[in-house]
């Protein structure tokens, strides 16, 4: 039966505005507890069921490379904070959202980040203790857990890579080189961080396939004569019908090509729902659909011509992300690394695609960050990142043992695109922010025309502390990564520029040296080269959240802990744009928990049996 069509105006019991992986997650669940609800799933880009580019996980890295019809890319206005740069921020454009595109990598935030949504925002019902009995549904932990925390018959499979190398080599270091820390079994236990190990993934280890949600919670159902839940493909929402201030339905139009103007239908259809409307397309088009529906501030709202319906001046503010630089390393012949899937020719690709076929296993079923640390600097750490970061630390870490400032881990490949690197193996000392002070803002340009570039200013390192933080975290990759065996230089145009004489220089050759070995001596304007690479470098790390913000009205907040926008009735926002404060983590597996936690609450709301809390 074919369940993805599109029609003229139509009825149903239930729309999401938007087919992220909360929206799966939320609407797979209620199909699975109530199977005659009618449920619309309105989507701006294709599905990808079964497609190799997204269910073989090493693909992920040419998709990010290559953007092509899964993506939308969001330029941000120049920056002084990054040297003048514009990052472009691509956001998933295809059903499933993130879990489709992104790394597959496994991290989960730490217990206190949701006991601050509950106590610090004013959410009850979002503390940790509710939330981490929702993740252990959602998964199936294939290893060795804790049975607290790690589920075992979820729908969202989580494994560890066959042993490599590189992470083997990474964690033998760390356990030497690094003595205040030490290794663990299990880097996303959700109360202790600060210790090295092995990094799970987002990929079953029967079948090596990418574990996302519309392949485990939405096309069993769509493939079904037995549910309502319907999936309509290529639908750009436009903004929602509200009848006094009741949401009544969904506006929408063809989204076939949307970077090529002249094959775009602007003739809008309207879809109808009678209990409930979901807005669900991330935190760039969640706020964006809100604004054009009349909801957000005064001056936005003027400017681009838009009738005001509620005044929520938190619409499309505190834009949030973490901050990421991939440093590369030459590696030597017998490093197990990724180079040849992600810059290998199409025959080299397909070899390793075709092992894939067979039993699942090879390249193909890597994603390449099989070990790492969530690192908290330690009172000599804290010196060395200076007083730019003090107030930060003693505000909101110092007595959060669970919240690190920094992952910290290696990369099995080259990461960037200088034409002069050369052909060969590389592995990356890989950083990001866990939660940078800086924020930015998002917000429409073009009136109504849903493809209409957005108003984006990241807000990257727009903060001193943030890039105190990074500079630290290149130290101490660059440490680690020089005592590995397989060390062989740096690719010197992915580093700082050193001044002539540096102490620091990077070469291009070097072979490892002992793990006793002095550490590098940096000078003041050592550090300044630094600070200037990482403004000339550092990039998104695909984390963006918290532009439609879960907290009381009066602060900014855009939705109440029920995920009811403020102001208007019938409709609800469900996905990682509700974040009041960022997480210590990729955000994959928060969306997961808003997803389950919004199929509870609506479940809650409108009477509907079967949804469990746990």
């Amino acid at each position: 039966m074919n369940r993805y069509v599109n029609s003229s105006d139509d009825h149903f019991d239930i729309i999401f505005a938007g087919g992220g992986a909360a929206a799966c997650v939320t609407a797979g669940r209620l199909a699975q507890a109530d199977p005659n609800l009618k449920i619309l799933i309105l989507e701006a880009g294709p599905l990808t069921k079964d497609m190799p580019n997204h269910v073989q996980p090493a693909r992920y890295f040419q998709n990010l490379a290559n953007p092509g019809e899964t993506f939308t890319l969001h330029k941000g206005k120049p920056s002084p904070a990054l040297a003048g740069r514009e990052v472009i921020v691509p956001s998933a454009r295809c059903l499933g959202g993130g879990s489709s595109v992104n790394f597959a990598m496994y991290t989960r935030a730490a217990a206190s980040d949701y006991d601050d949504w509950e106590k610090v925002h004013q959410n009850p019902g979002w503390g940790s203790k509710h939330l981490i009995p929702l993740l252990k549904k959602a998964e199936t932990y294939q290893a060795d857990g804790d049975p607290e925390t790690h589920g075992k018959s979820g729908p969202i499979k989580v494994s560890y890579a066959s042993d490599a190398n590189v992470a083997s080599q990474f964690l033998e270091v760390a356990g030497k080189y690094d003595e205040g820390r030490k290794l663990t079994e299990d880097v996303n236990g959700f109360f202790t961080c600060n210790a090295y190990g092995r990094w799970p993934r987002y990929i079953d280890a029967n079948t090596g396939r990418r574990s996302d949600t519309p392949h485990n919670y939405i096309y069993k159902y769509t493939d079904s004569e037995n549910t309502g839940l319907t999936v309509r493909e290529r639908r750009r929402v436009v903004r929602i019908i509200f009848e006094n201030s009741y949401a009544v339905g969904v506006e929408h139009v063809s989204d076939n090509n949307p970077r090529d103007e002249s094959t775009r239908n602007p003739e809008p259809s309207v879809s109808y729902a009678s209990r409930l409307i979901i807005v669900s397309a991330g935190a760039f088009g969640s706020p964006a659909i809100l604004e054009r529906s009349g909801i957000g501030g005064a001056d936005v709202l003027k400017r681009n011509r838009i009738e005001q319906i509620v005044d929520l001046p938190g619409v499309g503010e505190h834009y949030m992300d973490h901050n990421l630089i991939f440093s590369p390393y030459f590696a030597s012949e017998d490093a197990n690394t990724l180079d040849a899937v992600f810059r290998g020719n199409k025959a080299q690709v397909e070899s390793f695609a075709t092992r894939w076929t067979q039993d699942g296993q090879g390249l193909m079923a890597q994603n390449g960050l099989d070990a790492g640390i969530k690192i908290r600097p330690n009172m000599k750490d804290l010196d060395e990142i200076g007083p730019e970061f003090k107030a930060k630390w003693t505000d909101y870490f110092e007595h959060a043992l669970d919240k690190p400032v920094m992952w910290l881990g290696t990369f099995s490949a080259y990461a960037g695109n200088h034409p002069a690197a050369p052909w060969g193996k590389y592995f990356s000392a890989t950083y990001y922010t866990e939660y940078p002070v800086s924020t930015g803002r998002v917000h429409i340009s073009a009136g109504l025309d849903p493809h209409g570039k957005l108003d984006f200013e990241p807000g990257y390192l727009n903060h001193p502390a943030d890039l105190a933080v990074l500079r630290w975290a290149y130290k101490r990759g660059r440490e680690l990564a020089r005592r590995m065996d397989i060390y062989r230089g740096e690719f010197v145009l992915g580093h700082p520029s050193f001044p002539n004489g540096s102490e620091a220089a990077t070469s291009d050759f070097a072979r490892p040296v002992e793990i006793s070995a002095p550490d590098v001596s940096y000078s003041a304007e050592d550090d300044k080269a630094i600070d200037e690479y990482h403004r000339k470098t550092v990039e998104t790390t695909w984390h963006s959240i918290g532009t439609c913000a879960m907290k009381p009205r009066e602060k900014g907040g855009v939705v109440d802990p029920r995920l009811n926008v403020y102001g208007v009735q019938n409709l609800k926002v469900a996905d990682c744009s509700i974040a009041p404060a960022n997480v210590g983590a990729n955000t994959y597996s928060t969306a997961l928990a808003i997803g389950e936690k919004a199929a509870v609450i609506i479940a809650e709301d409108l009477g509907i049996k079967g949804v469990s809390s746990e």
